[in-house]
């Protein structure tokens, strides 16, 4: 009888730690990747942008409007991160969310870039991926999942969007848990 007990007292007890496992992972933050949402767009020409072009490729998938100061301060390092990783299947999407077109190409006319530009003056797009305010930035794996998503652009946040970038343009294979943060 002791050993049916004390069996009974270990099932009991094993249940009670995956319980408590489960319920701690998923409050840590951490969860399966979500798929990034399709989006079809406008480019710089009139034709049309879509994620699914770039199956198998990193995007760095970056939502401005010429009015947002850091959204303004972005682009040079954007360019840069282009030139670095283009050639490693690095894709940057710059997802421009004025109305007024005129806009946007008075300051592209300036910036220089040689990254994919498109257009989304009705903002479907930023309303998929929840964005929050701008600039904001989407990080998406070659798998066609969200690898980070945040919110803002300083220097700071230039080192850790490079080393996300690094890491998956090298990587063989994709984490299995991603971080969401703002």
């Amino acid at each position: 009888m002791a050993v049916v007990t004390e069996r009974i007292v270990f099932l009991i007890f094993s249940r009670i730690v995956l319980v408590m496992s489960f319920i701690l992972f998923s409050l840590s933050g951490y969860s399966q990747p979500d798929k990034a949402p399709e989006f079809e767009i406008q480019d710089l020409d009139g034709g049309v942008i879509k994620l699914s072009d770039y199956n198998g490729k990193v995007v760095y998938l970056d939502f401005w409007a010429s009015w947002c100061g850091p959204c303004k301060l972005s682009f040079p390092w954007m360019e840069q991160m282009y030139q670095k990783y283009g050639s490693q299947d690095l894709a940057i999407i710059a997802v421009n969310l004025d109305q007024d077109r005129k806009l946007a190409d008075r300051f592209l006319a300036q910036a220089g870039v040689h990254f994919i530009i498109g257009f989304d003056p009705g903002g479907i797009t930023p309303l998929a991926y929840e964005i929050k305010g701008m600039p904001s930035s989407v990080i998406i794996n070659r798998d066609g999942t969200i690898f980070s998503q945040r919110v803002g652009f300083n220097q700071h946040r230039q080192k850790e969007h490079e080393a996300s970038i690094e890491a998956l343009v090298s990587a063989a294979h994709q984490p299995l848990l991603v971080e969401k943060r703002n």
